[in-house]
């Protein structure tokens, strides 16, 4: 006997996660950033802050995204004035990712307001079982 939808994980994961994301992207729009384009910046300035310039493909691999996508979301980024696309010297085809100044000052409010959106959202399980459970799904293999 097939299990009804509210008995499908992966039914209710689907779920879960576009109730998430509605909240991060109404978190989000006051900050004039999409969920892409907040996990890109907040990404590039973490790299940043740890000492590394990322090219737009470990800016890729780092947040998970294609890396088609990311050039153009980094464009857009770059057009909003909250990251520059230098050429690696090493590689002229590359590009080294860093927040500007606004970008800088801009990521650490983005991610306080999607953290308090985790907050929110996860209250109803210690955050410890979901990090352990969300980590194992990410990497199985663990």
């Amino acid at each position: 006997m097939t299990a009804g939808p509210g008995e499908s994980p992966g039914f209710l994961l689907w779920h879960a996660t576009l109730r998430w994301q509605r909240g991060v992207a109404a978190a989000l729009a006051p900050l004039g950033l999409t969920h892409v384009q907040f996990v890109l910046l907040a990404s590039t300035w973490w790299l940043n802050t740890h000492g590394e310039q990322p090219s737009q493909q470990a800016l890729a691999r780092h947040a998970g995204t294609d890396v088609k996508m990311t050039s153009q979301v980094v464009r857009a980024l770059e057009q909003k004035g909250l990251v520059v696309r230098e050429v690696d010297p090493a590689d002229t085809r590359a590009r080294r990712l860093r927040t500007t100044d606004a970008g800088a000052g801009l990521a650490p409010r983005a991610v306080a307001a999607v953290e308090r959106v985790d907050a929110e959202f996860f209250r109803p399980v210690p955050r410890g079982d979901a990090v352990a459970l969300l980590g194992r799904l990410v990497r199985p293999e663990d």
